[in-house]
């Protein structure tokens, strides 16, 4: 019997090999939540296909060989002894649907995401690092677990051009046209939220950052996002995994 890596395109295979290193450093910083969030990205080629995390798998297990391939409703176009959820893709279909820069959809729910998604004013211009996020942010309001269909139409019209969200009440979301880059957004908005309740939490008064920088950075956007060195860091993260987590390649 072939292989997964036997049967699917050298491009198909580097995605693979991407997304299942992704999965396991979001267990390294302990973002994960057993087997409940997902990252998902799109198989290089003409047809809508995505590779997900196989339903019940712990982020630290998941291989390359290991992702399941799916369409946009969420159907299995690969033979595999594995299933999805199919209310985890709901919001990963969405974005992958409206969205052809979407080539990695990453949502998580981290204890620090998900505690600044609860207040009111959001993600503050704190840190440095939250500038990145707050120059492509959106908010979506919280309307239970994601398992109406008719709610992706609304998450899509939040999300808009944006590349980072705050669900709230539930976590964060990044997309990006690399998994790289969807890795190092998260990075970063999660860091940023980390910083925040950090700064909350002392008591002290805050000093936010300028509305004039602030509207600086917005307008820099596209060309900040676009260096933001995932490209440069992602070899980087693969080395470690090659020495603390080996085996996301197989």
């Amino acid at each position: 019997m072939q292989s997964v890596k036997q049967q699917v395109s050298e491009q198909e295979w580097k995605t693979r090999v991407d997304l299942a290193a992704a999965y396991r450093m979001v267990a390294h910083y302990g973002w994960d939540d057993l087997v409940f969030t997902h990252i998902s990205a799109r198989v290089p080629g003409p047809e809508h296909h995505f590779l997900i995390n196989p339903y019940g798998m712990m982020f630290d297990e998941v291989t390359a060989s290991s992702l399941v391939k799916v369409d946009l409703q969420g159907n299995k176009v690969m033979t595999s002894d594995y299933d999805i959820n199919p209310a985890g893709f709901v919001i990963h279909s969405a974005v992958h649907e409206a969205r052809d820069d979407a080539q990695c959809v990453m949502h998580l729910h981290t204890t620090a995401g998900i505690a600044v998604s609860t207040q009111k004013g959001g993600l503050l211009a704190l840190s440095q690092q939250s500038l990145l996020a707050l120059s492509s942010l959106s908010y979506h309001d919280y309307e239970g677990i994601a398992l109406n269909p008719d709610e992706k139409k609304r998450l899509v019209a939040d999300l808009g051009t944006t590349n980072f969200m705050i669900l709230r009440n539930h976590g964060l979301l990044t997309c990006a046209d690399t998994i790289a880059d969807a890795f190092l957004g998260m990075f970063i908005m999660q860091r940023s939220c980390e910083i925040q309740l950090q700064a909350q939490a002392s008591g002290q008064a805050l000093i936010p950052i300028s509305e004039q920088i602030l509207a600086g950075i917005k307008a820099q956007a596209k060309q900040v996002t676009r260096s933001a060195g995932g490209a440069l860091a992602w070899p980087g993260i693969l080395r470690k995994l090659d020495r603390s987590n080996p085996g996301y390649d197989q």
